[in-house]
Formats: C-alpha cells, structure tokens, sequence
C-alpha cells in the first residue's frame, strides 16, 4: 500500500465524515445478498463503488466552484485547485484499487467503463451550451451519465460477482439505471424545493450555474416566452432573479410533474425485479425505489 500523505487522510476523513446516504454501497451489498452473503469480495465493491462516487463529486464541486456540499465546506474551498484535482484524481485510483480486489477483470472493465461514461457526460455539459440543452433527451443522457450509470454499476457488478446469470445481470443493471434516473430527478427537484439548511446549498443552485433540469424544462416547455426564467438562462443570475424564477418554477406544477416522471422510473426499477423471488433482498430493493422517490433530502 502507498503511504497516504497527512493531507490526504485529512481530505478522506472530511469526506466521509460529511454524510451521504451510501445508498450505492447498500445496492451493492442488498444484490449480493440473492446469491451470497456478503464476502470480502462484495465489500470491496461496495467500498469502490463509494470511493468512485466521491471522487466524481470532489471534480464535480471544483468544475462548479461549489463551495458547501451538505452543509460543510467543499474540499476546493479550503484547498488550491491544483491540490483539490490531485485528491480527486487519488481517490479515483482508490477506488480502482478497492476495484481490483474483487479480483473479476469483468467488474473491473464494468468500473472502468463507467469512469468513462461519468467524464463523457462532464465534457457533454460543459461544452455543449447551446439550445440542445432544451431537449428532454440531453437531459436524460446527462443524469444517465452523472448518476444513474453509478447506480447500474452497484447492481450489475454485485450481480455479475454473485455469479449470476446473465438474464439475472441483465435484470439488476436495468433496476439500478432506473433506480438512478428517478434519484437523479428528485435531487433535481429538491434544487427547488428543499430546505436549504437540510440540504446545505440555497435553493436554485443549478439554475445559478445554468444548469438545466427536469423542473425547468418543463416550465419552459409550458411558458418558452417567461422573461424571469430566460433572463437567468442567459447569463443574469443575480439573487433576486433567480430568486424569482425559482418561485415561478415552484408555483406553475413543473416540480409535481417532474415527480410524476421520477415515479415513473422508479416503477420501471420495480418492474425489473420481478423476476425475483419475493424474499428480504427483492423486498428491500422494492422499498428503496418509494424512499428514493418521496425522499426530501
């Protein structure tokens, strides 16, 4: 093992002394439980699973100049760029490591190509600024990538190292990518709904950075001339008008109908799972598709 510099143990500390729900580790190990208990083996890939999340959000945070994530300040709050991308890119090579000790080359070119899908899908949004944004398919390819690509990576590797049949892998990847769909909406939704202290960042945080999601595009989709909304689209992000548009946004059903979708999706996770026999892991994996839907944090 590489000697961990002071800084770095400090970093990981902060880390995951934060929070977070660790529901990626948990569908790791829930999976599991349908063909084994859980082995050394499961536990590093849950443990990789996490570590590669939070890798994701350290960039995530700096390319967003985040300052607080859940209430604590961010790591390129405190640090210098230079020593924030320099964590990140350690943590990423920890959870590779975490990774290979599943010892299966076909978890590990699953992780792999899931690093690749998350980085595609930060290049996608940083550079493609442009009215394709508007388009309800981008928006579905950017939450696949940055959050549900994770989630079917927690399922689909757990499956494929539990042993199990490729209509079985195939089955849990398909919960896992819609499970993570509907995650990804909610957290959408609670940009404009949440209780900034509980989730420790001001309401409208997306739309300050111009960020696009299922809420807005629907608002948009029914008042594409709404001067408030446009203004902060493009480019005037003062307090007061995103203030403003968030309100509008709020007031005019474009959040319940985004929930409707999140629904949706989290119905099409359930559906996957019916091939499962009804006992305490599908239960589980069943009851988690409500929380992630009706969650407020």
């Amino acid at each position: 093992m590489v000697e961990e510099h002071a800084v770095l143990t400090e970093a990981i500390d902060h880390l995951f002394s934060s929070g977070g729900k660790r529901l990626r580790p948990a569908l790791v190990l829930l999976v599991s439980r349908f063909y084994q208990a859980a082995s050394e083996r499961t536990i590093a890939l849950a443990a990789a699973v996490e570590m590669l999340h939070t890798a994701t959000l350290v960039h995530d945070d700096l390319i967003d100049g985040s300052l607080m994530r859940r209430g604590s300040p961010t790591l390129n709050a405190r640090w210098s760029p230079g020593a924030t991308v320099l964590t990140g890119d350690y943590l990423f090579a920890r959870a590779a490591h975490l990774a290979a000790q599943t010892q299966s080359v076909r978890v590990m070119d699953i992780f792999a190509h899931t690093l690749m899908i998350i980085c595609t899908g930060e290049l996608r949004q940083l550079f493609d600024r442009s009215e394709a944004t508007l388009v309800r398919e981008a928006y579905y390819r950017r939450i696949y990538a940055k959050t549900a690509s994770l989630f079917a990576l927690s399922t689909e590797a757990a499956a494929v190292l539990g042993g199990a049949p490729e209509d079985e892998i195939a089955a849990m990847r398909e919960y896992g990518h819609q499970l993570g769909m509907a995650f990804q909406i909610v957290d959408d939704i609670l940009d404009f709904v949440g209780d900034e202290r509980t989730m420790g960042k001001p309401a409208g945080s997306d739309l300050r950075q111009g960020v696009i999601t299922l809420p807005t595009l629907y608002y948009l989709e029914w008042h594409p001339e709404d001067p408030i909304v446009g203004s902060v689209l493009n480019g005037h992000r003062d307090a007061e008008t995103v203030a403003q548009a968030v309100q509008r946004i709020r007031e005019s059903g474009a959040v319940e109908a985004a929930r409707e979708e999140a629904r949706a999706f989290a119905q099409r996770s359930r559906q996957a799972l019916r091939a499962f026999p009804d006992e305490p892991p599908r239960q589980a994996l069943w009851g988690l598709a409500d929380f992630v839907v009706e969650r407020s944090l």
